[in-house]
């Protein structure tokens, strides 16, 4: 590991490693924001294609599903293993990883292609818009493969604490997505196929840059073949099931909201869609850094719950609400002070600047409340706890339901933007009380189960 996780501080350890790994998820989501930025700028056509990428999103995020399905599991499992110094478990973490990541990619791939057509209007995509959105999401599609192993393998480079490195592949990859999309959409006058192409091409520069980075003799853990067992790969999936799940239900989430937004939208219902993927995209560059600190830092919870420090796993639960609670709050009142200022990178048209902005104030007012959800439930799972996770994620995920079912229903439709706030509020509630009356009891009764004598110490 680049770090001794056995000598050094657990806050200088919060900070080494999380850091990083909020910038590097802050750069991550660069790739979809970056195409919805400069295709919001188009000449014409702006709105149905910035709606049709919006439509687009949930699928593609579904394969960063898949990736962290088998990277948060494997990843975990290894550094699990790590804390009890048992080398060759972790070493069959990580092959079996790769096995799985590289079925993920065909079957995924597979999918999106043969099944494309029910996919987007499943998603809610509308005649006008099918066009554009085949493109954009047939070109994605491709490359399914380089997005799934590049983001499940990374997880492996942050697993072993090189957080810098792990930061530094989303770097090349946004950077690269920056420097192709005004070239492709523009200059060769591609429009939203080059928007895809940018992106594909960037996520295959990822790629390329972690099966590099695996591969170094300073990598405690590389990429190897063999060793495969099916009861490792269970394990694997066990694991990574509550990221998988959380990811899936985000995504039927946005399928709701915009079934919502066109049921109740009448004909205005693909314009407010085009708003929400405004909204929806401001809503990811604050939360997906405060996602990137919490898992930036699993690998801390892993390695002290493989060596039972139940101290080390309070402390690291400590400072990660204090750094994600702080970034957030303030995240959160500049929002709400000024939304214009963050809607703006996205659309140019006066009214619809104003009208968005008010949803984007609704919808962000709870940010503050995510830090403790996210906090729990990234801490638990990275120590393989997913039945005390799952409570506490699902349901928030119910209250947002709810919200989203009934608020169209009994007021203006612009007040489904209040299903957010709602439930994060009462969801940090149910969580703080979850983890006070019983989770923390919970963990301290498994690491001392941990540290005591047992038939696998001998």
């Amino acid at each position: 590991m680049e770090y001794n996780f056995d000598t050094i501080s657990v806050k200088k350890l919060v900070w080494r490693l999380g850091v990083p790994a909020m910038l590097a998820q802050l750069f991550n989501i660069l790739y979809s924001i970056v195409d919805r930025i400069y295709i919001g700028h188009m000449a014409s056509g702006s709105e149905i294609a910035l709606a049709s990428i919006g439509i687009c999103s949930p699928a593609f995020t579904a394969i960063t599903g898949f990736a962290s399905l088998v990277g948060v599991g494997g990843a975990a499992l290894m550094s699990i293993s790590m804390g009890e110094k048992n080398h060759e478990a972790a070493q069959r973490s990580m092959n079996n990883s790769v096995l799985l990541l590289i079925i993920c990619s065909v079957m995924v791939t597979a999918a999106l292609l043969l099944f494309k057509r029910p996919f987007l209007y499943l998603l809610g995509c509308s005649d006008t818009m099918y066009p554009t959105a085949n493109i954009y999401f047939t070109i994605y599609s491709l490359g399914t493969g380089s997005v799934l192993c590049g983001t499940g393998l990374n997880r492996f480079i942050m697993g072993q604490g090189y957080a810098r490195q792990g930061m530094l592949s989303v770097v090349i990859g946004a950077l690269l997505n920056i420097v192709l999309d005004p070239i492709f959409i523009y200059a060769l006058n591609m429009g939203v196929a080059g928007a895809a192409l940018a992106t594909v091409l960037s996520q295959f520069g990822v790629l390329i840059y972690v099966l590099a980075v695996l591969n170094r003799r300073s990598m405690s853990v590389r990429i190897e073949f063999g060793q495969y067992s099916g009861a490792t790969c269970l394990k694997i999936l066990s694991i990574g099931s509550m990221s998988f799940f959380i990811i899936v239900l985000d995504n039927m989430l946005i399928i709701l909201l915009n079934a919502m937004l066109r049921k109740y939208g009448g004909s205005l219902g693909d314009q407010y869609i085009s708003y929400a993927a405004v909204v929806q995209s401001v809503m990811v560059v604050a939360i997906c850094p405060v996602e990137g600190l919490t898992s930036g830092c699993s690998t801390l919870f892993s390695y002290y719950y493989g060596s039972g420090s139940y101290s080390k796993i309070i402390d690291s639960f400590r400072y990660v609400l204090i750094y994600t609670g702080l970034y957030l709050g303030i995240l959160t009142l500049a929002i709400v002070a000024v939304p214009e200022v963050f809607v703006r990178l996205f659309l140019s048209s006066p009214s619809a600047i104003a009208q968005t902005a008010a949803f984007t104030r609704r919808y962000c007012i709870g940010f503050v409340f995510v830090a403790i959800q996210f906090a729990f439930v990234d801490g638990f799972t990275a120590m393989g706890m997913i039945r005390e996770a799952i409570p506490i994620s699902f349901f928030r995920k119910s209250l947002y339901v709810i919200a989203i079912l009934l608020l169209p229903r009994l007021l203006p439709l612009e007040y489904i933007f209040y299903a957010c706030p709602l439930s994060d509020c009462i969801g940090a509630i149910f969580t703080l009380i979850m983890y006070l009356l019983v989770l923390k009891k919970q963990l301290a009764a498994t690491c001392l189960l941990y540290t005591s004598p047992s038939p696998r110490d001998s």
